[in-house]
């Protein structure tokens, strides 16, 4: 496996390859079993994997916790290593963001609510740095996890909009066995708020149950969500009954949805949602 600190070196890596497909996982490092499902799937769909590791300044708040994000390199290469990944790309911040770098990527209204609208510029960030990505690397396909489905549709109308010509694919959550979404923020919740965060997983899956069963009502999805996840330690910022390829939000039953939450478990934001009345597979 090769790991390479410059853009140069990667695109080089992409020339000597120009063959073969190439499917990409973008990371920002401390990689779990979500992440290795998504570096397993390029490997099996595409001649050569590649991973990039990048902590991403430009969609962190100054408040937010970019200089805390867990890093661990070293077992982050190994696991790419052990699935079969054949770069990984780790640049520096400079190299991504030279002195003088003043051009950044805004995308559309799908980025604007929810995370948007939370998380203000956090989008730009995100567009900003996978389009600087997309250039280097040139896969013909990249793969996101369910868990960030805003991030998913804003990178797959951004590829659209902007012609970059890359395949943008989603893949399911991966989920500890008690329901909990993997995520690398995960490692900040104390024993107390790991059960705690509980809560969040199982009021989507009785979300998806109450949809199974036939209910369809924005409103009475939304309240649902929201008394089974008020439980003490958990902090809900918003609950979303939304249209899975727009995002907007839902005001009268539809046939399909995007069931999604965001909320603070102790000082940590978590993020999940649940996918109802179509498949991840049809989202393009």
């Amino acid at each position: 496996m090769k790991v390479f600190r410059l853009g140069s070196d990667a695109r080089a890596f992409r020339t000597a390859s120009a063959a073969a497909s190439i499917g990409f996982v973008p990371t920002m490092g401390a990689l779990h079993d979500g992440h290795a499902s998504l570096i397993e799937r390029a490997v099996r769909e595409h001649d050569l994997a590649v991973v990039s590791i990048f902590v991403n300044p430009t969609q962190f708040a100054p408040h937010e916790d970019f200089a805390a994000y867990p890093r661990d390199e070293a077992a982050d290469l190994a696991m790419c290593e052990r699935i079969g990944a054949a770069m990984v790309f780790a640049p520096a911040v400079d190299e991504i963001y030279p002195l003088g770098d003043a051009t950044r990527v805004r995308p559309g209204p799908i980025s604007e609510r929810l995370e948007g609208s939370a998380r203000p510029g956090h989008f730009v960030g995100v567009a900003t740095v996978l389009t600087k990505l997309f250039s280097i690397v040139r896969p013909d396909v990249a793969y996101f996890g369910q868990k960030d489905f805003q991030q998913l549709r804003v990178v797959q109308t951004m590829s659209r909009d902007l012609g970059l010509g890359v395949g943008v694919v989603g893949c399911p959550t991966v989920r500890e066995p008690d329901g909990l979404a993997m995520s690398s923020r995960n490692r900040y919740l104390s024993a107390d708020e790991r059960r705690n965060a509980l809560a969040l997983s199982a009021a989507l899956f009785a979300a998806q149950d109450d949809w199974s069963r036939g209910q369809r009502d924005p409103t009475n999805l939304r309240d649902g969500v929201k008394r089974a996840a008020a439980v003490p330690g958990v902090a809900l910022e918003y609950v979303s009954v939304a249209d899975p390829l727009t995002l907007d939000e839902l005001a009268r039953p539809a046939e399909r949805a995007l069931i999604s939450l965001a909320a603070r478990v102790g000082r940590t934001r978590l993020i999940d949602n649940v996918l109802v009345g179509m498949k991840l597979e049809e989202i393009a």
